[in-house]
């Protein structure tokens, strides 16, 4: 089986290549990031060298708005794409919104057509929960009315609006997958978690605690999120097109987080927490409902939050040094 995923460099992109790679050595995986410096380049390409230890692992570098690279990939013939790229971050699309059009809908469009021309039969690809916006009612179904109240989150929409009206090839079957707050080993230095260790590890780090802390999130252990995935690759697909919610269902105040990571580990360091008012780009509340994913992959118990974090402490400990953050 050949499988390419767009964005492996990427925090979910890396962690499913590492995850089937080290799963099924029957696959293939030819991997397509373009290293962006949105965050940390030597992150990127630390996770690019634990891919490359592997030997059914091939990496394309370029972008996925570059048509002619994507002719070359697409050499292959690929049994399954899963589009992980996308320009990432809710707060940096107040900033840069072009680059959001550019990458998240032109790029999502040109992965797509290349799908149809080339005949693959089974794509999967990466939307939000940022989709929801603020909606009051929790929690969040997938036949919810959608209202994105940033840049990001409208891109995503637009991705899932696109596939619906998509005319591919009879046997195409998309499934999108609305991630809410992955969080684990190896991942993004934007966001929560990850950034918290960061100051934490920093002599006099400074942590932004956006709302003074009254945020909730339905954080989604990447392991979860990878075996999912993996559920969904050896599945058949009998819709056209059908998009899920992946999350735990267990949404967890801010503060509680930082207060499992500081009971967890004896691990204060010198940093000061910043409480700062509500920032306009954010919602308030994430808390998906997984019934459905849980049905559709077989996939039942999805990880405690307090083992997910010791994780992910765990691998920060061990990598702080030889990362550039």
């Amino acid at each position: 089986m050949k499988v390419l995923i767009t964005g492996c460099c990427g925090f979910i992109g890396f962690n499913f290549s590492k995850f089937l790679l080290e799963k099924n050595k029957n696959i293939k995986i030819y991997g397509l990031d373009n290293l962006n410096n949105y965050y940390s380049v030597d992150l990127k390409k630390k996770r690019l060298q634990q891919l490359k230890k592997y030997k059914n692992f091939k990496f394309y570098y370029g972008d996925i708005t570059n048509k002619e690279l994507l002719e070359k990939v697409f050499k292959d013939r690929f049994d399954s794409v899963f589009h992980l790229a996308a320009q990432a971050g809710v707060r940096y699309s107040i900033i840069n919104p072009t680059t959001y059009i550019h990458n998240n809908i032109i790029g999502f469009f040109n992965i797509l057509n290349i799908c149809k021309i080339k005949k693959i039969n089974k794509f999967f690809y990466a939307s939000s929960s940022s989709v929801y916006g603020d909606n009051k009612l929790y929690p969040l179904k997938e036949n919810f009315s959608l209202a994105p109240k940033n840049m990001y989150g409208l891109t995503k929409k637009i991705n899932e609006d696109i596939i619906h009206v998509f005319s591919a090839n009879p046997l195409f079957r998309a499934i999108g997958l609305r991630f809410f707050t992955v969080y684990g080993e190896w991942g993004r230095p934007d966001m929560l978690i990850t950034k918290y260790l960061i100051a934490k590890n920093k002599k006099n780090g400074i942590f932004y605690l956006n709302n003074f802390g009254n945020h909730y999130r339905d954080f989604t252990y990447i392991k979860d999120v990878c075996a999912i995935m993996y559920l969904l690759l050896k599945k058949r697909i009998k819709k056209k097109h059908q998009v899920f919610n992946v999350c735990s269902n267990k949404p967890v105040k801010i503060t509680n987080i930082i207060s499992i990571i500081d009971s967890l580990f004896n691990f204060r360091g010198n940093s000061k927490i910043i409480k700062r008012k509500f920032q306009s780009a954010d919602v308030i509340k994430t808390h998906g409902d997984n019934k459905l994913i849980k049905k559709f992959s077989g996939y039942k118990k999805f990880t405690d939050i307090s083992i997910g974090i010791k994780n992910t402490v765990e691998w920060f400990i061990k990598y702080k040094k030889k990362i550039k953050f």
